[in-house]
């Protein structure tokens, strides 16, 4: 016997509302949720998690603390990540300042970057699970052993951060610095980060029964949202400039010589910075207790030399009281070989270490010798003399005894730095180039002949620059290594810059960062369209989950009403189970066909 028209458009009708709840139910995914609220809370077993109902809290008041705890942690720890991140110009520093206190060498910069980058992945995965769980309609029960885990990230990132402002406080004006270069793309990943917030964002906001809770959750998403948007409106940057208002790049100088190629302030370390390129060379000068100027950073011999080998009970002296002789007696580059400062010493071959090896202290005649046979510019600190030394007055004119009647250098490619007597200096050598290392009006500048400003690079801004620029002072900023830094130095119009990475910044043939308005305009404003559209779109699609979607079967329209959560997927079985259907023909019923199966619902195990 053939089915009536009646029994085959339900039977149509149920075939649509089988594809209709594949398409729109939202399906336990049991392996998947079990992974995830095992690795979040340990709960393994499906009896051992709980569901939340719609419109429900998703955990106790003790998991939502400890959810709030985790996105505070999470924000946090990306605030010092990021934040140490941009410190790595300056990670040489600190190896050294914790030398000096600790009595020695470790990298402890880079084992804060590896410890912060370690429990910042923890903490970010650990937050995606809680997402997932939620999105999945799950309560949250965070183990213990992760409460701790929190509570230890959380303690670091704070105590970290208020340590690291303590004794290095300049390196938030890195931080500001790297806003410049960086803050358009992390505005398009601050958009990207709320465009994938939006699912669970949408899923909850259609599944709460409180209209309280929706406005405060939607109010709180939009608020973040169109700020994230409008944030573009107030950034700054001297890398969004029109094309062809870039200025030369900056001249390099040589920190030390290449101090990542060879020890610093010793002959082999400026022939590299030479080698690779260097237009200039920085060094620091001391005078010995016989009246030798030598090329010394610090005040005492213990870092860089092997002071505590020759002259075990002098590795405090400072170093202006040894003679000559003595200097002359250290190896000023095995140190390098062992601690390995930059990471890398190990790619140096065996000729190479040789030479690293037999580096000794080395005169300022033969530094100016250098610079003047390759015609580098020349630029050096100069420490007075203790107390009690022979020279603690008469400093400044053995400095230029050594200029004038030693070296072979021209005095126009000195930049003379020292700030002591300049008035006389000046007298006596019109040539100098004379050069501040203190930012002053435009008006004392001229008044002391100043020709060079030679500043760390936390004081740059374009507009400084510019404005000295315009009355023929140049900028040196120090010490300049990393290639984002660079290019703002580059951007912001900085004429020259003082470099430990030579050989890698000479290679960066435009800045990184670059880009014109019109090019910067497009790609937040597209960002941001392409970001509201996705986001309309998922709420749209929730919206459309939540409430079904009408079925036409013939000239009946068939509407089904309710939230997608209400089915499981047991609950199909009212659909393929025909025999349950009653089918009215003319005055009489429709008997169950036999030949379709008849499924009974029971709750999922």
């Amino acid at each position: 016997m053939g089915r009536s028209p009646v029994s085959l458009s339900r039977l149509k009708l149920g075939r649509l509302k089988v594809v209709r709840r594949q398409l729109l139910q939202r399906y336990e995914h049991q392996p998947f949720v079990s992974c995830l609220a095992g690795l979040y809370g340990c709960q393994w077993r499906r009896y051992q998690r709980a569901k939340a109902q719609p419109g429900e809290c998703c955990c106790s008041r003790l998991e939502c603390g400890s959810f709030g705890l985790l996105i505070v942690t999470f924000f946090l720890t990306l605030v010092f990540l990021y934040f140490w991140s941009e410190a790595q110009n300056d990670y040489n520093d600190f190896d050294w300042f914790n030398f000096g206190n600790l009595g020695f060498w470790f990298p402890w910069s880079v084992v804060l970057l590896v410890v912060s980058a370690a429990l910042f992945t923890y903490i970010a995965l650990l937050l995606v699970l809680a997402v997932c769980l939620l999105s999945e309609g799950q309560r949250l029960y965070l183990h213990w052993s992760h409460k701790i885990g929190i509570l230890v990230t959380l303690t670091f990132s704070i105590s970290a951060t208020a340590v690291l402002s303590d004794l290095w406080s300049k390196e938030w004006k890195t931080l500001l610095l790297s806003f410049q270069v960086t803050a358009p793309f992390l505005h398009v990943g601050g958009v990207l980060l709320m465009t994938l917030l939006s699912w669970p964002i949408a899923l909850h906001f259609f599944r709460m029964n409180k209209r309280v809770r929706q406005v405060i959750i939607l109010g709180l998403y939009l608020a973040v949202l169109f700020t994230l948007y409008l944030v573009p409106l107030g950034m700054y940057s001297p890398c969004i400039k029109e094309e062809g208002t870039l200025g030369p790049a900056p001249i390099l100088i040589g920190h030390r010589g290449a101090p990542m190629l060879a020890p610093e302030n010793t002959q082999l370390s400026f022939q590299r910075a030479v080698e690779a390129g260097g237009e200039g060379l920085e060094t620091d000068v001391t005078i010995s207790y016989d009246g030798v100027p030598f090329l010394m950073h610090d005040s005492t011999l213990r870092r860089t030399t092997n002071v505590h080998e020759v002259f075990p009970n002098r590795t405090s002296t400072p170093a202006a009281m040894f003679t000559w002789a003595e200097l002359e007696m250290l190896s000023a580059g095995a140190w390098f070989l062992t601690r390995d400062p930059f990471g890398t010493a190990s790619s140096l071959d065996l000729e190479e270490r040789s030479l690293v090896e037999n580096q000794t202290v080395p005169m300022l005649k033969d530094f100016l010798d250098l610079a003047a046979q390759h015609g580098r510019l020349v630029i050096f600190d100069l420490r007075r003399p203790p107390q009690g030394h022979p020279y603690h007055d008469t400093w400044i004119t053995r400095i230029l005894e050594v200029l004038h009647n030693e070296s072979s250098i021209n005095s126009s490619q000195v930049l003379w730095l020292p700030a002591d007597q300049r008035d006389i200096v000046q007298e006596l050598d019109p040539e100098l180039q004379q050069t501040s290392g203190d930012r002053a009006s435009i008006e004392e500048l001229q008044e002391e002949h100043i020709v060079h400003l030679n500043l760390h690079y936390s004081s740059l801004s374009q507009e400084q620059i510019s404005k000295y620029a315009s009355v023929n002072i140049s900028t040196n900023l120090y010490v300049v290594s990393q290639p984002w830094l660079y290019s703002l130095a580059w951007c912001a119009g900085a004429q020259s810059v003082t470099t430990n990475a030579l050989h890698l910044l000479k290679n960066l043939h435009k800045p990184i960062f670059l880009m014109t308005p019109h090019e910067y305009s497009m790609m937040w404003i597209l960002t941001d369209i392409i970001s509201a559209v996705l986001i309309t779109a998922v709420f749209i699609f929730h919206w459309w989950r939540e409430r079904g979607l009408p079925f036409w079967s013939g000239s009946r329209q068939v509407h089904e009403n309710g939230p997608y959560s209400k089915f499981r997927t047991a609950e199909l079985s009212d659909v393929w189970s025909i025999s349950s259907l009653s089918v009215r023909g003319e005055g009489r019923s429709q008997p169950t066909s036999p030949n379709l199966p008849t499924i009974s619902e029971e709750p999922p195990v």
